[in-house]
């Protein structure tokens, strides 16, 4: 779970700070950088698997395409001077992992802060394009007796914070950054621990972050901060993959644009109702039976031991068989959401873009209602039936926003804050609203319902600009 996201010099993301909870909901008008927040975040998680370069070209990237400039990704990226962005993500993590060997991994501490900066270099010596240097990059722990005062979103004691935050009492970094002869030298160490000899590697010229390195359980605490991170998904799901039938042998997890959604299914009703699959099936078709205008009795994998093939089938109430490739785009959208639902393997972060997109006004409150229980419930133990999973999406749909819990919600606009260079720049501001646990009481930087009265005053189904409202 990433409980605060910093990020400075990122695209239009200029010293901003943001507290994340289980759920929330970021609603501005286009063009504000909205997509920017889920952009930082896919970078982070890019770059556990890759190099800073691939990294840099993958956000956005489709199908896994590589493009595009490194100072694409710098706020002045294309200006004189030095390009520097800086990151740093609070995060709780799993309390085991698995290293790429199969096995168990348990860290010291479950609540961690990552920290890494990243400056750019011009190309030299015959190379055809610049590249991303690591200037800094830090993991520590937060210890559990600060927990409660980065932990503000409303959650209870017992069955969350004191289940999920677990630590021993030590003030030393997991990996760490000094100076030596002005160059910049990354140290793991042993598990945070200072006795014995710190793992340094100079920073200069690495293709990588230290952090993306270690696929070990000799440390286990900087492991399962990796996969944390890697957990960290953008759903971008489109109709062309959801309507795909899947080979037996295809992976059993559904991909990010809804590839392998049978395959998926099919693992979930077999491993979670082994006995009685029909009843993982029958739940699906209920949550997908909100949608109103769809009649749908009960739905079930169907494998065609022939071809070797798994596709869904929706049974309608008046007896009509459907594929999955009939379904409306909309209703792709919300099955599969459906199947995530079921599934305790998707943990981590899941981000959302619009996801209203396809869904008729009167199914919004399904939608919602829907994205909204994909994330844990704070009030209840972690297990099966509640996976530690968190939600992020945005929207500026006026039908979302109210419908969304105000605490749940972030107003995007844009603001004027200095630039590195100490010129002013344009960048993003998500203000939460007054009296909700993100304000914490502060005299400023919290917004009121006149910031979002167009919102409130529109009609669910309207699409509209919101004009930034004067500070």
């Amino acid at each position: 779970m990433l409980t605060r996201l910093e990020v400075s010099g990122f695209k239009n993301l200029l010293d901003l700070r943001v507290e994340f909870g289980p759920f929330t909901c970021i609603a501005g008008e286009n063009g504000t950088g909205k997509s920017n927040v889920f952009d930082a975040t896919q970078f982070l998680s890019l770059l556990t698997d890759h190099s800073m370069i691939e990294a840099a070209q993958a956000v956005r990237g489709t199908h896994g395409t590589l493009h595009g400039d490194a100072r694409d990704l710098f706020w002045n990226g294309y200006a004189d001077g030095e390009h520097l962005m800086r990151f740093a993500a609070e995060m709780i993590v799993p309390g085991e992992t698995e290293d790429d060997f199969g096995r168990l991994a348990e860290p010291t501490s479950t609540f961690l802060r990552y920290e890494v900066h990243l400056g750019y270099q011009p190309p030299q010596g015959g190379e055809r394009g610049g590249r991303l240097t690591l200037r800094y990059e830090d993991l520590s722990r937060i210890r559990p007796s600060e927990a409660l005062s980065h932990l503000r979103f409303p959650h209870r004691a017992a069955d969350f914070r004191n289940a999920v935050v677990r630590g021993r009492r030590s003030n030393s970094p997991y990996i760490s950054t000094s100076l030596e002869t002005g160059d910049a030298v990354v140290s793991i160490h042993a598990d945070g621990s200072r006795r014995g000899q710190p793992r340094p590697a100079p920073a200069s010229r690495a293709p990588q972050t230290m952090l993306s390195t270690i696929n070990r359980n000799d440390d286990p605490t900087i492991l399962t901060a990796r996969r944390e991170m890697q957990s960290w998904r953008r759903l971008a799901l489109e109709p062309s993959a959801l309507r795909t039938s899947d080979a037996y042998s295809d992976p059993s997890e559904m991909q990010p644009d809804g590839l392998h959604l049978p395959r998926s299914l099919d693992r979930i009703a077999r491993k979670k109702s082994p006995d009685d699959p029909a009843r993982i099936y029958s739940r699906v078709a209920g949550r997908l039976s909100d949608l109103s205008g769809l009649h749908v009795r009960t739905l079930h994998v169907e494998a065609d031991d022939t071809r070797e093939l798994l596709t869904i089938k929706l049974h309608e109430i008046d007896g009509m068989v459907l594929p999955a490739r009939s379904l409306s785009e909309g209703t792709l959208r919300f099955l599969a959401l459906c199947v995530l639902l079921e599934d305790p393997q998707v943990h981590g972060l899941v981000c959302m873009e619009e996801p209203e997109n396809g869904i008729h006004p009167a199914n919004l409150s399904a939608m919602v209602d829907l994205v909204r229980d994909l994330a844990v419930d704070p009030a209840l133990p972690v297990d099966d039936d509640n996976p530690f999973r968190q939600v992020l999406i945005n929207t500026h749909s006026p039908g979302v926003v109210q419908l969304v819990d105000p605490a749940d919600l972030l107003i995007a606009d844009t603001t004027t804050v200095p630039g590195a260079d100490g010129k002013a720049a344009r960048g993003l501001r998500l203000r939460p609203l007054a009296d909700t646990w993100r304000a914490g009481g502060a005299g400023k930087g919290y917004g009121t319902k006149a910031d979002i009265l167009a919102y409130l005053t529109a009609p669910p189904e309207a699409r509209l600009t919101l004009e930034e409202s004067a500070s």
